[in-house]
């Protein structure tokens, strides 16, 4: 039996699997839906050139130099040219995450799915798709490292889902062939950073022309990651009172991310690319062939639309856990806003414990539900923005892999009593008698 298999073995997964790997954890398992060397967006559903992080910043080596990128980039190209570095293109941190897969010596099972997670007497029992063929794994825990659709899935505005054929429009999560999109006319619905590298991805690939609409009268110009990088608030965000995490999340998620300034100006160098804001979505259907989509400020005909319209919350929509998803807190049940502060959306996230752990909505109803560790966008709320991304690694993984070490010892505490109770190993024996 394993004591934990972590589902998803880009970013996030790989660093917790080291955290587990240095506190002695060593019965650990990753399983991962795409194939090796594709896990994680970066080569699949990331558009941008680089990184948006700076280069230096700590990722998945957790303070260890000789895992660093920086050390892993001038190993094979020198220091000179890590020192001329700007940021990091996005295919050699990928390439970066393969060769730390491969020194840690994880073991990772990739194209495998995990569909479901059932309790079994003192275990977990997850039901595995790999290869075409059904399988279980046992665990002691569980952690969903499942990244921003690991908390619901892609966010499709209704008048789009409602209104168009399903070929029509792609989200930002999904891959795409750009060679689809030569020659056609295309929208991009939203401004902030996943629409400006859907723009540049869409004119580097020979479209017609690409529109960008933006609701707000104006692009985003703050970079919310930049403020929340320090230790005081990363550290000590799941310590504050629940009225606090909830006005803190609140204001975070009132922040839009905006473009690099290097995707905005490649997108805008285009002649045929036009950023059209403070427009509205109002009506979208099909006229004669083509997409017509009613704004506030006008109306628009396209060939296929590009959303860059973010994520959603939706713990029943997830395959492994739509089965219990009814007995989970989410914030709802266990906060009241204060007048003018209520937030659907929000209240819709699971309430945490402060190992990432799922509550129970009324205790006693599924205690397996301490066993599945959530550490994805969905944890946001109830310990901070230390899941969603490089910035957060430093403070997050730390604290689940202590939360998860916990876990597993005083789960086990009757077994430690009595190794240590029958410890009988020899290690005075002089070679002169007395």
């Amino acid at each position: 039996m394993h004591d934990v298999v972590i589902v998803g073995a880009g970013l996030s997964g790989l660093t917790i699997a080291f955290g587990l790997k240095r506190q002695g954890v060593e019965r650990v398992s990753l399983i991962d839906a795409a194939p090796a060397g594709q896990e994680g967006p970066w080569v699949t559903t990331a558009r941008m050139r680089t990184l948006r992080s700076p280069k230096t910043l700590s990722g998945p080596d957790l303070g260890v130099p000789s895992l660093t990128y920086r050390a892993w980039h001038e190993a094979l190209h020198g220091r000179k040219s890590f020192d001329r570095l700007d940021r990091i293109d996005r295919i050699a941190w990928m390439n970066y995450l393969s060769w730390f897969r491969s020194v840690l010596g994880l073991n990772i099972e990739n194209d495998s799915r995990l569909l479901s997670i059932e309790e079994e007497r003192d275990h977990l029992r997850l039901r595995v798709l790999q290869g075409g063929r059904e399988r279980t794994m046992s665990c002691r825990k569980v952690v969903l490292a499942t990244g921003l659709e690991g908390a619901g899935g892609l966010h499709v505005p209704a008048l789009i889902r409602d209104g168009l054929p399903r070929e029509r429009w792609t989200h930002s999560g999904e891959p795409i062939l750009a060679q689809s999109l030569t020659g056609k006319r295309i929208g991009v619905i939203g401004a902030a950073a996943s629409s400006f590298d859907w723009a540049v991805t869409a004119l580097e690939a020979g479209a017609d022309s690409v529109t960008v609409l933006a609701r707000a009268p104006s692009l985003p110009k703050t970079e919310l990651l930049d403020w929340s990088n320090f230790p005081g608030f990363l550290n000590h965000f799941s310590d504050l009172d629940d009225e606090s995490r909830y006005r803190f999340t609140r204001r975070m998620f009132a922040f839009r991310t905006p473009p690099t300034v290097e995707m905005y100006e490649r997108a805008m160098a285009f002649p045929q690319c036009r950023l059209v804001s403070g427009a509205a979505i109002e009506a979208v259907g099909i006229a004669s062939g083509e997409i017509a989509v009613k704004t506030s400020v006008g109306d628009f005909t396209f060939d296929h639309l590009l959303l860059g319209t973010g994520y959603r919350i939706d713990l029943a929509h997830r395959p492994e856990l739509a089965g219990f998803s009814g007995l989970i807190a989410t914030w709802a049940d266990r906060f009241v806003p204060p007048t003018g502060e209520v937030d659907l959306d929000l209240l819709a996230y699971p309430y945490l414990g402060p190992a990432f752990e799922l509550v129970e909505k009324v205790p006693g109803t599924a205690s397996m539900l301490a066993n599945i560790h959530i550490f994805n966008n969905a944890a946001v709320p109830s310990l901070g923005p230390v899941c969603n991304g490089i910035t957060g690694l430093k403070a997050g993984v730390p604290k689940l892999v202590a939360g998860i070490c916990r876990g597993l010892f005083m789960g086990n505490i009757d077994y430690f009593f009595q190794s240590l109770d029958g410890y009988d190993k020899v290690h005075f024996q002089p070679n002169i008698g007395p």
